[in-house]
């Protein structure tokens, strides 16, 4: 007997989603100091980082039940804690590798990138220093591109909002102003923890990422 075509079963696919995972440090977690000690970056790193990766594999998770039950109100509802611990995961990974205990300054098409956009690096880190300070309650400051203009721009996200996904500029350098990143050290005074936090600025990867930006 032959069956119609809605009446075939069809082989379902199943799809294996890979979790995501804690990046390692490309440093030891006292490597930054005295900029920023080793407690905090072993916290920041190994719980608030933690945290967020745990918690968006477990919203993935509920997301992909709830499509495949066709449950709109469900993923709809879940959207904010994707959007929060993904942030969170994107954001930290890029942190890291912004840092280096080397430290040291932009040059090459970097640092003439700077130069085009906001006349020097000084002028660059006092208006990343002025946003980062001012930004109320928690949140991220960040030098960003933009790829429809060819240019640099500063721009804040709140909470642990993506950069990309929520300006459309391409994240270069974050400075991250929520007080797990500096309070045990600097307590209330941002200001500080800001000013040290160029010491240990990774300009080679800020450069690698506009290169990679601009192809």
């Amino acid at each position: 007997m032959f069956r119609t075509l809605s009446q075939r079963v069809w082989p379902r696919t199943v799809l294996v989603r890979e979790k995501h995972t804690l990046p390692d440090l490309p440093y030891d977690y006292n490597a930054l100091e005295p900029v920023i000690s080793a407690e905090i970056m072993q916290l920041h790193h190994q719980k608030h980082h933690q945290t967020y990766v745990t918690s968006l594999n477990q919203a993935e998770e509920k997301f992909l039940e709830a499509k495949e039950k066709n449950d709109l109100k469900t993923m709809i509802a879940l959207t904010s804690q994707l959007r929060f611990n993904g942030g969170g995961h994107i954001n930290h990974s890029i942190l890291w590798q912004n840092f280096s205990p080397k430290g040291g300054e932009p040059e090459g098409d970097l640092l003439k990138a700077i130069e085009a956009n906001f006349g020097s690096f000084d002028t660059l880190k006092n208006g990343l220093s002025s946003s980062a300070v001012s930004l109320q309650g928690s949140g991220w400051t960040w030098l960003g591109y933009n790829k429809s203009t060819n240019s640099l721009a500063i721009a804040t996200c709140s909470n642990q909002d993506p950069l990309e996904p929520t300006t459309g500029l391409v994240p270069l350098l974050g400075i991250d102003v929520w007080e797990h990143a500096y309070y045990l050290q600097y307590k209330n005074v941002r200001a500080d923890y800001v000013k040290n936090v160029f010491k240990i600025i990774n300009w080679k990867d800020v450069a690698t990422r506009l290169a990679t930006a601009r192809q």
